[in-house]
């Protein structure tokens, strides 16, 4: 848990070097084109974007711009039909070349596999698109709520275990619009570092004061409380209208697991603060009957004030929900832009959801659902325990479906990219600005989808290049090593033969 691992000074400098290098050669390439060749800036017109901004997109996102925003033909199953590009040419744009291939995919939070047909799910989205249309072309708080919504927040609310929920038709709205009408001037938030975007947009937009803690660290996080409650809001000393603390149930980025929700919770209740809990990448990905974080720490659901998560990872539809106290829910109804004014969630995404949800909580009969959750956390861990045998620098905890690989190196970065996709497995690639220069990864998903052959498919394929590019930056024990394999041989032949 933490940060990432600090790279040695020999990958860290030679990753200082590579940057170095790219930005050298473009200022000597813009230099040379400002002098030789007219500027195309219009005359008396201000630069759309600014100087460092379209530097960086030109001299060096363009000349990798292929590993990114790979246009698919086909459902993100375990499987996906990958469109083919022409290759890089910083002065043309990318164009389809009328070429397409399978390749394993690494990429989509299609956590429990239901981003594909399904037996179960599927007819039933058909029935309600028959009945009810695409959508609603009409905001919730007019025409726009049909009955697959009603049926969709009760089905979401008994999942969750808290009294009521709304949904939102986009996930990152749900954030960006809901923080502002929880929290505003007069109130604090405490959020950890490495939040998502969303999160840091909605608490922006709220006009609170925001106090950032550091990653996963509850002694930091105490001190910040204590501290802000003795001194107040800063030159009038008043209290704290409200104190929100902000998690999330898996951090994308990193692959952790918020495993000190229980102390959070302790926290919150001693200081008399709020607990919002994002858990969009943790619903349905973990805890024993896919609860997420709550589930997987042990924690009362309704111990957290807001429970917040989306609809576009494990049960592979499209938007948002917010769970919690009827109160909460009725503010959020008539204060929300995202419920009064955005156009409601297609009827047969909600179907999808509901029918994803009664699957996993075995309302079908059928098992499948539970089954799915167990095969997902068993996939999880074994491609976990695998890369980390392997040596690569892999972040995140065990039961966790998001695996990040440290690459460091944005050379390293195109071709890791490039060879997996050549091998046939679709990864995704993750470099600055979302990280620190030197902190460039591959982040690979995993589904319940996927089989054992796949995943032993992949793994073989990430070796080779981890070879190629000598990616190995874990210090690897041999003895132990032999030993871990041979307990994993073991219990893989016990499972199998069960």
């Amino acid at each position: 848990m933490g940060s990432p691992p600090r790279p040695s000074y020999v990958i860290a400098i030679s990753a200082y070097i590579s940057w170095t290098v790219w930005f050298l050669f473009g200022h000597i390439r813009d230099f040379i084109r400002d002098v030789f060749w007219a500027s195309k800036a219009r005359k008396d017109y201000a630069p759309i974007r600014q100087s460092y901004e379209d530097f960086y997109t030109r001299r060096v996102f363009y000349r990798l711009h292929d590993c990114f925003n790979r246009p698919i033909a086909s459902a993100p199953s375990a499987w996906v039909d990958v469109l083919h590009r022409t290759p890089v040419n910083e002065d043309k744009p990318l164009e389809l070349t009328g070429d397409q291939s399978k390749v394993l995919n690494l990429s989509s939070y299609n956590y429990l596999g239901f981003a594909a047909s399904d037996e179960y799910c599927t007819p039933r989205v058909l029935d309600t698109l028959d009945r009810l249309g695409w959508g609603a072309c009409c905001s919730r708080s007019e025409a726009g709520t049909t009955d697959k919504h009603v049926e969709l927040e009760e089905t979401v609310a008994e999942f969750l275990g808290v009294e009521a929920a709304i949904t939102f038709p986009m996930g990152f709205a749900t954030n960006a619009f809901n923080i502002p009408v929880i929290v505003g001037k007069g109130c604090l938030i405490i959020s950890d570092s490495l939040n998502h975007a969303s999160i840091v947009n909605g608490s922006r937009g709220s006009g609170a004061k925001i106090k950032v803690f550091k990653h996963d660290n509850m002694t930091h996080l105490e001190q910040i409380l204590r501290t802000s409650i003795a001194e107040g809001q800063p030159r009038t000393r008043r209290p704290w209208k409200k104190i929100l603390i902000i998690v999330e149930g898996i951090y994308s980025m990193e692959g952790e697991i918020c495993s000190n929700l229980k102390t959070i919770v302790a926290l919150k209740k001693k200081y008399k603060a709020y607990l919002f809990l994002d858990e969009a990448h943790s619903i349905g990905a973990i805890g024993e009957t896919g609860r997420g974080a709550t589930e997987h720490a042990g924690v009362n659901p309704r111990d957290v004030d807001v429970m917040m998560g989306t609809f576009t990872k494990s049960f592979g539809s499209c938007g948002g929900y917010i769970g919690g106290s009827k109160q909460l829910i009725k503010c959020i109804r008539n204060h929300c832009p995202a419920h009064l004014h955005a156009t409601s969630m297609s009827p047969p995404a909600a179907e999808q959801v509901i029918s994803a949800l009664r699957l996993i909580m075995n309302k079908a009969g059928n098992g499948r659902g539970p089954q799915k959750i167990r095969t997902l956390r068993d996939n999880s861990n074994y491609v976990r325990k695998r890369l980390i045998d392997l040596g690569l620098e892999v972040l995140g905890d065990f039961d966790s479906p998001v695996m990040p690989v440290m690459i460091y190196n944005p050379g390293k970065l195109a071709l890791f990219s490039r060879l997996c996709f050549r091998d046939g497995v679709a990864v995704v690639m993750v470099g600055f600005p979302a990280t620190t220069l030197v902190n460039s990864r591959t982040r690979l998903c995993i589904s319940a989808a996927h089989t054992k052959e796949d995943l032993d498919y992949a793994l073989e394929v990430i070796e080779d290049v981890a070879d190629q590019l000598v990616m190995r930056y874990r210090p690897k024990d041999h003895k132990k090593e032999r030993k871990v394999r041979s307990a994993a041989s073991h219990m893989m032949k016990a499972k199998a033969g069960g």
